[in-house]
């Protein structure tokens, strides 16, 4: 007996295929059979099986699922596939005899640097998919978390099949199998690129660039980026009517896949450690998606992270790429003073983000690259000068022009940690982000200075949709707005319950925002990554402020969304001029934000925290705070 992984779970004699029920032992199976012969968690079966609503009895419920999957194996005469209880959970030895899974990867695995043999070992693994994976679990997390990694196995085996009869001359006959397979995996820019060289060779240039406008629109409507370099320059090489490039060597290489699947979620808006993907830079470059054309050659300068989906903050986007075309492709001189521009906010408003965004917009006028610079540690101390110093020499390209080069200066916690950088950087522009206002910078320097406060109502719903898709979104629109509200319009407030929805995607929007509502901020946080949190982005503003402006901080949560002097002295029991000077301090820091002359505003998210701390930490009395972040939270949200 055989177990059939690659399609609908069943088991098969060779003859007869039993396709099994959806059924909590079916979803058991998949689970072992996905980590054939190793030891799986009982918390990673009890997840697979359940879910989030695990029965109260989780342990007693998994032994007795367990035990059906031995009758169900008794059934049809398979108890030497025996499922065994080791110590942590349980496994299922298998082999390429019992599991088209491992039959699948030896054949992928004897195909290296098989010659000749390679294709029609390749085209036989390939054979081994019969349709959708695991379309009979029922399994939420088997399909978030394994069915993309296996697919993607797949993938990989039929790019290298395509590639090796594209090498073949063989281009009539791939036209086929790609154009299912850019159907069914519209995003994929990988199979998009061959099955436009397949047609440009074939005659059909038309069809070719039709290809590319499709998966182009495709990008932009459902995920906001652009189509990446190959794409762009396999475009601009049909266009011109030369002959199109293969892709490099390693693009098509049969390596293992890794074997835990990423985690799925949003990028924070502050994070660029988390960052993979590409911008959206719709409207930018040249008429039709084209590559700018060839400069002289240079040896390639360090590359930025990139920020996949961005959204939002249009016109601060616009002024900041406008202040950044006034540097950059520099005149040979060493003593060129660098154009400077500071973007400060609050914890999780997108800084880096949109300092990263803005650099990739006006990367053409840079070529000597960009350089990201944390000027924190990890515990959000500032950076000594000279290990800073050291560490931007070594990252900027030698023997670069000057003044055509980059650099970010990420989380600035004071103007001396920048104009002890300047002179070192040699650079065309220096774009500093703070939480900072760095008004003393401002003074001296004059450089551009943004301020980001949190999203519009526009802009957060925006921002949902490039992530979750316009369907499901409008398909819930009150629920969605509440959810914007519930996040303060916070950037990295809207990544996380957007990655939690991603990742579940029978979860309702109105589900999450109950859910949410019942412990909130602490539940704005990703459990696999702790940089994605609410609560620890602002622990850790508060945590680098004096105790005094900590202390004030808390306190003035209890008063309303809108705060001036005379209130802020009532409540701290201080002199009007001593509050004045408080809030000027908390303005300062991004923790609050001016309404108009003499009212300020603490963000209903900065808010909710503060009362759930102060609460902590006696600040304030407990049931006073617990009623204050009642009428805290927006409208809907409650």
């Amino acid at each position: 007996m055989r177990f059939q992984l690659l399609g609908p779970l069943s088991i098969t004699d060779g003859h007869d295929v039993v396709v099994l029920p959806p059924a909590k032992p079916t979803s058991l199976l998949a689970a072992l059979l996905v980590r054939p012969g190793e030891v799986v968690p009982t918390d990673r079966l009890r997840q697979a099986v359940w879910g989030e609503e695990q029965p109260a009895t989780a342990k007693a419920a998994l032994q007795s699922c367990v035990l059906r999957l031995r009758r169900l194996f008794a059934k049809y005469d398979i108890e030497e596939q025996a499922v065994v209880a080791v110590a942590g959970g349980y496994r299922l030895p298998a082999d390429t005899d019992t599991l088209d899974l491992l039959h699948f990867r030896q054949l992928v695995s004897r195909a290296a640097g098989a010659g000749e043999s390679e294709l029609p070992l390749l085209r036989t693994a390939l054979g081994l998919w019969r349709g959708p994976l695991l379309a009979n679990v029922p399994s939420e997390l088997l399909h978030r978390d394994e069915v993309p990694r296996l697919v993607e196995e797949r993938l990989r085996v039929l790019e290298r099949v395509c590639e090796i009869q594209l090498a073949r001359g063989q281009c009539r006959e791939v036209l086929v199998d790609l154009w299912e397979a850019t159907r069914t995996h519209p995003e994929h820019e990988g199979l998009a690129a061959q099955l436009m060289r397949a047609l440009y060779r074939a005659g059909r240039q038309i069809e070719a660039l039709a290809e590319y406008r499709r998966i182009k629109a495709h990008l932009r409507d459902e995920l906001g980026v652009d189509p990446g370099t190959e794409l762009q320059s396999l475009e601009l090489a049909i266009l011109r009517g030369d002959e199109p490039r293969g892709p490099a060597p390693e693009a098509t290489s049969l390596a293992p896949v890794p074997h835990a699947a990423s985690p799925a979620g949003g990028a924070t808006a502050d994070d660029p450690a988390t960052w993979q993907g590409r911008i959206a830079a719709a409207g930018s470059g040249p008429p039709g998606g084209g590559l700018p054309p060839p400069g002289p050659a240079r040896p390639p300068g360090p590359r930025l992270p990139h920020v996949p989906g961005f959204t939002g903050r249009t016109r601060e986007t616009a002024d900041l790429v406008s202040h950044l075309e006034g540097g950059g492709r520099g005149d040979g001189r060493a003593d060129a003073a660098p154009v400077i521009a500071v973007i400060s906010g609050g914890p999780g408003m997108g800084k880096t983000a949109l300092a990263l965004h803005a650099a990739q917009l006006v990367a053409d006028r840079y070529p000597a690259g960009g350089v990201l610079l944390p000027l924190t540690g990890p515990d959000g101390a500032p950076r000594p000068a000279d290990e800073a110093a050291a560490e931007l020499r070594s990252l900027l390209p030698s023997g670069a022009c000057p003044g055509s080069g980059l650099v970010i200066l990420d989380d600035v916690v004071h103007p001396d940690q920048v104009r002890g950088l300047l002179d070192v950087t040699g650079c065309g522009a220096v774009v500093v982000t703070s939480r900072m206002k760095l008004a003393a910078l401002v003074a001296t320097h004059g450089p551009a200075v943004l301020q980001l406060g949190a999203l519009s109502p526009r802009e957060s719903h925006a921002l949902l949709t490039t992530v979750l898709g316009h369907e499901r979104v409008a398909a819930e629109a009150t629920a969605a707005r509440t959810l914007t509200e519930m996040c303060g319009h916070v950037p990295l407030a809207l990544r996380i319950v957007a990655a939690r929805l991603l990742t579940r995607p029978k979860l309702r929007l109105a589900d999450c925002a109950a859910w949410l509502r019942r412990d909130l901020p602490a539940r704005l946080a990703l459990p696999d990554d702790p940089r994605m949190s609410v609560p620890l982005a602002l622990d850790g503003a508060l945590d680098r402020l004096p105790a005094p402006l900590t202390d004030a901080h808390l306190r003035l949560a209890r008063l309303g969304g809108r705060i001036t002097a005379p209130d802020a002295a009532a409540a701290l029991h201080v002199p009007e001029t001593h509050a004045e000077e408080l809030l000027e301090r908390l303005l300062d820091t991004g923790l609050l934000d001016e309404e108009q002359p003499g009212t300020l505003h603490m963000n209903a998210l900065f808010r909710a925290h503060a009362l759930h701390r102060a609460a902590r930490s006696g600040v304030i009395p407990p049931q006073a705070a617990v009623a204050t972040a009642r009428h805290a939270l927006p409208s809907g949200a409650g």
